[in-house]
Formats: C-alpha cells, structure tokens, sequence
C-alpha cells in the first residue's frame, strides 16, 4: 500500500475518532426541528444556506421594521399621551372657567336684584318724603292761615274791648226830663238839669250807670230814686250834684223825685213828683256780646294755631324722617348701582375667560384626536411589520428544515460552516447555538491536529500498522457516516435555535406595547415550543457512537505511541 493510501486511511480514522471525541465531549445535542408544519426538502448545501440567508435577511429586516415601528408607535403613544394630558388640563380649566361664570353670574344676578330692590326702596322713600313734605306744605299753610284767623280774632277782640272800654269810660249822651203823665211836656224839674245830657257808662254786669248832672236846686230837690233804689249824689258845688243810677239799657227811666220848696214857700208841702229822663241807653248793647264773641274767636283762632303748629311739628318730623330714610336710600342704592357694575364687569372677564379656555379645550380635543389618529396608524404599521416578521420566521424556519445530501468526506466542514451562519445570525440572541457551534469547531480543530500527527506516524509505521489502519478505516467509515448525520442534525437543530432566539428577541422588543406582544407571542407558536423544547442529552445512536470513536481514536494513537517507543 503507497503512502498515499497509508496517510488516506489514518487521516479517515483520525476524522473518525475527532468526530466521535466530538461527540463524547458534547454529550448535550438537539433534535431537528421535526414537529413543524413546513414541508421538509432535499437540496444542496448551498442551495439551503442561500435560502437560510435570504429568509434571515427578510427576518433582520422585518425585525429592523418592527423596531422601527415600535419606535414610532411609542413616540405616537407619548404624543397620545401628551395630547390626552393637555386635553385634560383644558378641560379642567375650561371646568374651572365654566364654574367661575356660574359664580359670577349668580353675584352679577345676586347684585341685580340688589339694586332693583334699591331702586325700589330709594323710589319709595322718594315717595314718602314728597308725601310728607306735602303734607308739611299743607300744615305750614294751616300754620299761616291759622295764624291769621288769630291775627283776625286778635283784631276783632280789640275792637270790642276798645268799644267796651269806651263805653265803660262813658259817654255823654242827650237826656230831658219829661212829664211822667205827658212825655211830651217837659217835667217842672227840667229847670233844675240845665245840661240836658246824661253821661252813660257801661258796667261789666251789662247795665249801665247813668249820670245826671244838676246844675242847681240841689236845696230844693232832697231825693231822687228809679225802681225803689235811691240815687247818688255827688255834690259838683254849692247847688249842685251829679246824681247817678244804674239800670239796664233802656231809652227811658222812670224817676222818683221829692222836692222840698218850703224854704221859700214855706206854704208849700213837700212834693213827691215823678219824671221821665229821656235818655238813650243802648247805645251799648251788644258791646259785651260783640266783646264775647271776639273773644271767643280769638280763642279759637288761637287752639286752631296751636294745633297746626302741632300737627306742623309732627309732620315736620316725619318729613325729615322720610328725607333721612331717603338720603339712605339713595346711599345704599348708588352702592348697589356700583356692585352691580363691578358684578357685570367680574361676569364679562370671566365669560371672556371661559371663551379662552373653551377653545383651547377644543384646540387639544382636536389635537389628541390626531394624536390618536397618529397612533392608530402607528398601531396598524406595528402589527403590520409584526405580521411581516411572522412571516419572515416561518421562511427562516422551512429554510432551515430543508434536509441537506452531503458527501461523508465534507461533513465535518458543512456542520461547522452551518454553525458558523448560526452563530452570525443573531449572537445576542442565540448565544446557547453559537457555544455550541463554536465547541463543535474547537474539537473538529483538535481533531485535525491529531489525525495529521497521526497521519505522520503512521507514514513511518510498518505494512502490518497500514494494514491494521486500513481495516480501521473501513469501521471509521461507517462512524463518519454516522458522525455526519449527526452533525447535520445539530447544525439544523443549532439554526433552530439562533432562529427561536431570534424570535424571543424580536418578541422581547415588542413587549412595550401589552396588545402587540400579544399577537407576536400567538403567531410563533412553533418556535416557542422549539425553544422549550430544544436541550436533549443524547440517545442510544449518539452512546454506540461514542464507544466508537473511543475505539477508533485509541488505534489511530497507537501507530503514534508505537513509532514514538520505536
């Protein structure tokens, strides 16, 4: 056998052995992904790392679409957010407005009813206070007039006391002494009263004392009477006398004389004689009554004028009452005028201020009603590129199903070059697939370093070490085949796992928003299974495999420890 064939044989059992070692120091695989639903197929191993490539680009840019849509939905919700806040504020402003026109409403009602029931008691006390200041006209004019019945009465009274005084001073009046049997003839007496008049005075009683002045005969005539009652002489002189009587008015009187003559005739008896003055006295009549009623009137005229100056006080008063209860009024109603004003002016600013806030209101109404639009739009892209992404995994999963016909001799470089696309597809989030991966790839390298140094030795071992080689070869044959399945189905099973990792990303991304985490969660139920269900710990295969590869390396050392003794 060349040396060809020698260093062909150790290094097939040197690959052999490396893949079994794999196997033993990788004790934990993973199953293909079997249980989904995609159709398996049979392809190269290009073929499936161009389909592999081109499902995860569309993964990488559907999730790069998610993200992007995650953003702009969580820059729509805090806008939403935002526009709801602001809307909220105006609300509670336009509230707060809306209660403050209310307010001052009911004070600019409260100051209305105020001033009109000012007005009201202003425009009465007005009333009464013209009433009464008429009624104090009214009284002041009875004052006056009552005041000049008095002066009236005054004046009337002091004519009859002027004409009573006079009478009772006495006046002179005409008197003649006339026959009592003859009134025509004039009385023998007449002689004796040369005057001829009689001074006639008024007494209080309403008589009158009359006064006859004797000129002469006072020797002669002893004794003059009138009704029984002896009249007074007052001697005036040596012969003479004013004789005086009293009686009630009349126009004549009745006299009782006696006349006494003897002394010059002494023959003569004394003679008791009757005459009759003829005298006028009721002149004064009526004087007294006139003087009564004067009197009287002027009484009257006085209580009269008491009691208009009374009711003229009391009016008087009322009226500067009513003037005082109107001069308040009109305080108090100037005062309601102005509260009133004040109210108005406190309802139009806040009325203005009510209009403000209201539009702002409606200003952030219609903003967070494009908020919300903006974020429903935002919402549907996000879904959308979430749907986009199931998809997207659902291509990345059947490429990754597809089953792979590889040659024996390459089997080694698929599972590592598979592993490798793994790994680089998201590191993050298959951090588990690439260890693995990248465990398989260290020992396939330890493996290769051991079957050259076993290639070496056995290029200077002996035919019998060839020949033991060559039979060895033909066992690891079989081995290899085996080893080959298997790493084919751990670079699947690793693919499977970058791609649920993947999946748990994208999902993780997406958990921002509670509904959209929803859906994405439902629509990759499979991955998620494969996700919990991926970690295994070999089979009975994998356990005859690594008694394999223990075998098979222990006789590709033993050229190499036998050259080494030799």
């Amino acid at each position: 056998m060349t040396s060809h064939v020698k260093n062909t044989l150790v290094t097939t059992a040197a690959i052999a052995g490396a893949l079994a070692a794999t196997t033993l120091f990788n004790t934990t695989t993973v199953k293909a992904d079997t249980t989904s639903s995609a159709p398996v197929t049979t392809t190269t191993s290009a073929t499936k790392d161009t389909a592999i490539a081109s499902a995860q680009a569309k993964v990488n840019s559907a999730s790069a679409a998610v993200v992007s849509a995650q953003a702009a939905y969580g820059s729509a919700s805090t806008a939403a957010s935002d526009a709801a806040a602001k809307t909220a504020a105006a609300s509670a402003s336009a509230a707060a407005t809306s209660s403050a026109v209310a307010n001052a409403q009911a004070a600019d009602d409260a100051a209305a009813t105020a001033k009109s029931t000012a007005d009201a008691n202003l425009a009465k006390a007005q009333a009464t206070a013209a009433e009464t200041s008429r009624a104090q006209s009214v009284t002041s004019a009875a004052v006056v007039s009552a005041q000049s019945a008095v002066a009236s009465a005054s004046a009337k009274a002091s004519d009859a006391d002027s004409a009573v005084a006079s009478a009772e001073a006495g006046q002179t009046v005409t008197a003649n002494l006339m026959r009592s049997d003859d009134p025509t003839q004039a009385s023998a007496a007449q002689q004796y009263f040369a005057t001829k008049t009689a001074i006639v005075k008024l007494l209080p009683s309403g008589q009158v004392q009359i006064t006859i002045p004797l000129t002469s005969g006072l020797k002669y005539l002893k004794e003059v009477s009138y009704n029984g009652v002896d009249a007074t002489f007052t001697k005036t002189g040596d012969d003479s006398a004013n004789i005086t009587f009293t009686a009630d008015p009349a126009t004549s009187y009745t006299l009782a004389m006696t006349m006494d003559i003897t002394s010059v005739m002494p023959f003569m008896p004394i003679m008791h004689e009757k005459a009759l003055l003829d005298v006028d006295t009721t002149i004064f009549n009526g004087l007294l009554a006139a003087k009564s009623d004067a009197d009287a009137a002027l009484t009257s005229a006085q209580a009269a004028l008491s009691t208009a100056k009374t009711n003229a006080a009391k009016v008087a008063q009322v009226a500067s009452s009513a003037a005082s209860a109107a001069t308040a009024a009109a305080t108090v109603a100037s005062d309601a005028a102005v509260a009133a004003t004040s109210a108005a002016t406190n309802l139009t600013s806040a009325q203005a201020a009510n209009s403000t806030a209201q539009a702002a209101l409606t200003s952030a109404q219609a903003a967070q009603s494009a908020a919300d639009a903006t974020l429903a739009t935002a919402k549907a892209n996000l879904d959308s590129a979430n749907a986009a992404l199931t998809s997207a995994q659902a291509e990345l999963k059947s490429a990754q199903n597809i089953v792979v016909v590889t040659p024996a001799s390459s089997a080694a470089s698929s599972a590592s070059s598979a592993a490798s696309s793994a790994s680089s597809t998201d590191s993050s989030a298959a951090s588990s697939a690439s260890s693995t991966a990248s465990s398989a790839s260290s020992t396939d390298s330890s493996a290769a370093s051991s079957a050259s140094s076993a290639a070496s030795s056995v290029s200077s071992t002996d035919s019998s070490a060839a020949s033991s080689a060559s039979s060895t070869a033909s066992s690891a044959g079989s081995a290899a085949s085996s080893a080959t399945n298997s790493a084919a189905s751990a670079v699947t099973a690793t693919s499977n796992v970058a791609s649920s990792a993947l999946t748990t990303t994208v999902t993780s991304a997406v958990v921002a928003t509670p509904a959209t985490t929803k859906k994405t969660t439902s629509s990759t139920p499979a991955s998620s299974t494969t996700a919990k269900t991926l970690p295994q710990t070999g089979n009975e295969n994998q356990s005859a495999l690594v008694a394999l590869g223990l075998a098979i390396l222990t006789l590709g050392i033993y050229p190499m420890m036998k050259r080494k003794h030799a």
